[in-house]
């Protein structure tokens, strides 16, 4: 197992192992990829402010989300087809997160089943839903969820229609192929109905009710649909574009970030993915309200370069990059940070999923 120093070193490792075909499902965006490329263009767009002769000698990074304690306000964000970073899929995301201390999100669309991973640790975790059945196959994943042990309940409403990847769609990479989940097994992607596009709000209050477990609303990105979250409840807005790999031509996550923290912030926990590589990228997202941030691609690029081991040197990287960054800022805790220590400012490199890691721009020509 390497011991690598660098978020970089892991992305280049990353992609010298896995397929093409692989790399581009993990990594690619939806049709012109315009909103992937907005994810990073607006996390570069915002400048730090520091300040000096501070004592910083104590930096603090731990956070909480829904009462499970962070080590850092990082969680691993749910991630279709796991197994095709590493062959253990889940397993080593849920060990990782233990062993670090943060939160895995879990996709029902990924591997093993949920009745193995649940158990697998002891730490919390979150299990994602993806609607792929009538209101009996809804309930049955529910009480497998809640059987397994699982302590919170993610609902994705940002897919009501699959996007087009045209990455995937030109290497031939389709679901049907890829999507061989367990949790999935009742299901049949030639006569399956599209369940995802008949969610409305009434949905999540069955869901709530038939779980008993707290509510995280994942792929709200607008002030109008995160002042309805909050009228109806949910415990947390989960901002995000889908990384990029849903509706194309949408704002960075990090800017929808702002109008959902106007109207929810105090009210609901906030937590945002799309785009976040870095810990000054972590550092600006609670600067602007976020209780937390996801990782995805990261994370997958991680798995790809060393399963559980890499996943945690990952999070390590990330909470030395954060602890150098709010220490350089003046503040020792993050509730220290706000607005004060951000401002505008213009991008210095072509955005997209990596632009953040010059090293791997540079080992690969781009």
């Amino acid at each position: 197992m390497a011991d690598f120093v660098s978020l970089q070193e892991i992305a280049i490792a990353a992609k010298s192992r896995m397929s093409p075909q692989a790399w581009d499902y993990l990594t690619g965006g939806s049709d012109s990829e315009t909103t992937l490329k907005r994810n990073r263009y607006a996390i570069d767009s915002i400048a730090l402010r520091p300040r000096v002769l501070v004592d910083v000698c104590q930096v603090d990074t731990a956070a909480s989300f829904l009462n499970f304690a962070l080590r850092i306000p990082v969680m691993l964000a749910p991630i279709g087809s796991l197994h095709l970073m590493h062959p253990g899929g889940a397993i080593p995301v849920v060990k990782a997160a233990e062993r670090f201390g943060t939160l895995p999100f879990i996709s029902t669309v990924t591997n093993p089943a949920i009745e193995e991973v649940g158990p697998a640790t002891q730490g919390p975790k979150v299990f994602q839903l993806y609607v792929r059945g009538d209101g009996g196959w809804v309930d049955d994943i529910l009480d497998r969820a809640v059987a397994a042990g699982f302590n919170a309940l993610c609902i994705t409403v940002d897919v009501a229609h699959y996007s087009r990847r045209e990455r995937d769609l030109v290497n031939r990479f389709t679901r049907r192929e890829f999507v061989k989940s367990p949790n999935l097994a009742k299901v049949s992607f030639d006569t399956e109905f599209n369940w995802q596009a008949a969610l409305t709000w009434p949905f999540i209050e069955h869901c709530r009710k038939r779980s008993k477990l707290p509510i995280i609303l994942k792929g709200v990105a607008t002030a109008e649909d995160a002042k309805l979250a909050v009228e109806h409840g949910v415990d947390s807005i989960y901002v995000s574009n889908h990384g990029g790999r849903q509706l194309d031509h949408g704002i960075g996550a990090i800017d929808a970030l702002t109008e959902v923290v106007e109207v929810a912030k105090g009210k609901c926990a906030i937590v945002v993915d799309g785009g976040f590589t870095r810990g000054t990228d972590v550092v600006k997202a609670i600067a602007r309200g976020a209780d937390a941030v996801a990782i995805g691609k990261l994370q997958g690029v991680a798995l790809a370069a060393g399963g559980e081991e890499a996943l945690v040197q990952a999070l390590e990287l990330l909470e030395k990059e954060m602890v150098t960054a709010m220490a350089l800022l003046g503040v020792c805790s993050l509730n220290e940070l706000g607005p004060q220590h951000l401002r505008s400012a213009m991008p210095m490199n072509p955005p997209h999923a990596f632009s953040a890691y010059p090293l791997f721009n540079e080992r690969f020509g781009l």
